[in-house]
């Protein structure tokens, strides 16, 4: 097992090291985490967090605790509350060149026979009969224009791909099997039928070609113009606002003064966009509860994320503002290493906010557990489809929570760990091509595990 990531994140029978560690630094051993309690270090990208909170957010953290419908639940049960806790966006209509991204809200059946008549599937030759042929018209059937007059046996007129095969035609004549002199075609007789596409043969008027919950991907979008649509009915990709918090983050340049970079504004807003969201705007609002108040209780997203600010620190201040604004909370904390102090709150009038960890690799963690879900649901698509990979090496598990650990796959069926996987960290995470699912307690090496496949552009 490698030494790095084991280090970096929780270990079966040993300490658990504080997230805030940085890259290549071997963080000092602390006492594990109590169950349900929030690992100050994986809530806060960098310093100036520790396990004492401010006595008033304290106080108003447990009230707001006393509220929990769930209180760190397993990973599994935070995915299915995250799914099943809102309903689907209304559905709307959308001009076909504006639906790209969006999600069927009904069934997309066809307009119109595909093809819509009889036409040609090669440059080549109608003809009528068997050959030789006389050719009846220089110009022929081209695509788009009018049909030509009817063939009789022994007849033939050039004709185009995707032009409409006049009536008469018995097959078409390729153009590469034929040859014409003095107005005669002649070339092997072809097979009845030969390269004509027959009316109706990918689907009849009225034949479901994409069922409810589709994503609109660019094949659908030219498969329903085909069919004869205009406009779509679609559930809408969800609106997401995300709300960067943290005093200690800089924006530019190198970090100093105790002061880091923020990783989690350029990464969060794409990631969203990835799973399929609209993200409407990344605002930075450091430790400002009172502009954090305001940003929430004045947004018109149907989704809002925010980054830091789960835990209890004396500058964390979501749990307070949530109390404040009267939010229910459907999940706080949840049992998994990383992203422990990850939160689930609905707000007055049902609208959902996911409070991710300031961490990056813990933010992640967030995302694929909580937001992942959520915009599905809203967008009524299902959940994708679970995978399965062996692993090519061991890896220790936390004695209670599960695990989320960076792999990449060196062949089909296989995962290997990667390094430079603490909460802290994103040099893993961007080499990977999933998170392996790792259960209490550990994985021996060749033992499947599932997999959480990560977006890409």
């Amino acid at each position: 097992m490698i030494d790095d990531f084991d280090d970096a994140l929780a270990l079966a029978n040993g300490p658990l090291p504080p997230s805030g560690s940085h890259d290549g630094a071997r963080a000092r051993p602390v006492p594990p985490v109590p169950p349900g309690a929030d690992p100050a270090g994986e809530d806060r990208a960098g310093p100036g967090t520790g396990p004492a909170a401010h006595p008033t957010t304290a106080t108003a953290n447990a009230a707001a605790d006393a509220d929990c419908a769930l209180v760190s639940p397993a990973w599994d049960s935070a995915r299915a509350t995250a799914h099943r806790c809102v309903r689907p966006l209304p559905p709307r209509r959308l001009p076909i060149d504006l639906a790209l991204g969006h999600t069927l809200a009904a069934p997309l059946a066809a307009l119109t026979d595909l093809p819509a008549f009889d036409t040609s599937a090669m440059d080549g030759w109608a003809v009528a009969g068997p050959g030789p042929w006389r050719v009846t018209d220089a110009t022929g059937a081209l695509a788009g224009a009018p049909a030509v007059r009817p063939l009789t046996d022994g007849e033939a007129v050039p004709i185009a791909t995707g032009a409409r095969v006049p009536d008469g035609t018995t097959a078409v004549l390729r153009s590469e099997h034929g040859t014409v002199e003095e107005g005669r075609l002649r070339g092997t007789n072809p097979q009845p039928g030969a390269d004509i596409r027959p009316r109706g043969q990918e689907c009849r008027t009225g034949t479901e070609l994409l069922p409810a919950r589709t994503p609109l991907t660019p094949a659908a979008l030219g498969l329903a113009a085909a069919a004869g649509y205009d406009q779509l009915p679609v559930r809408p990709r969800p609106r997401v606002e995300v709300l960067i918090l943290g005093d200690e983050l800089l924006f530019r340049g190198l970090p100093h003064d105790g002061r880091i970079r923020d990783a989690l504004g350029p990464m969060t807003g794409p990631w969203l966009a990835a799973l399929g969201a609209h993200v409407l705007v990344t605002r930075r609002l450091g430790d400002d509860a009172d502009a954090l108040h305001e940003a929430v209780s004045t947004s018109r997203a149907d989704l809002i994320v925010t980054t830091g600010s789960t835990a209890a620190g004396p500058v964390d201040h979501l749990r307070a503002v949530l109390r404040r604004l009267g939010a229910h909370l459907l999940v706080s904390g949840v049992a998994v290493r990383p992203g422990h102090p990850m939160l689930l709150a609905e707000l007055p009038g049902g609208r959902p906010l996911v409070g991710l960890p300031g961490n990056p690799l813990a933010a992640v963690s967030g995302l694929l557990t909580l937001a992942a879900p959520l915009l599905c649901a809203l967008a009524d698509r299902p959940v994708p489809a679970e995978r399965r990979a062996a692993l090519t090496d061991a890896v220790r598990g936390h004695p209670r929570d599960t695990r989320l650990v960076p792999v990449d796959s060196p062949e089909p069926g296989r995962a290997r760990p990667l390094s430079y996987a603490g909460p802290a960290m994103l040099r893993g995470i961007a080499a990977a091509a999933a998170l392996a699912v790792v259960p209490p307690g550990g994985v021996a090496a060749g033992d499947e595990v599932r997999l959480l496949d990560l977006p890409r552009a």
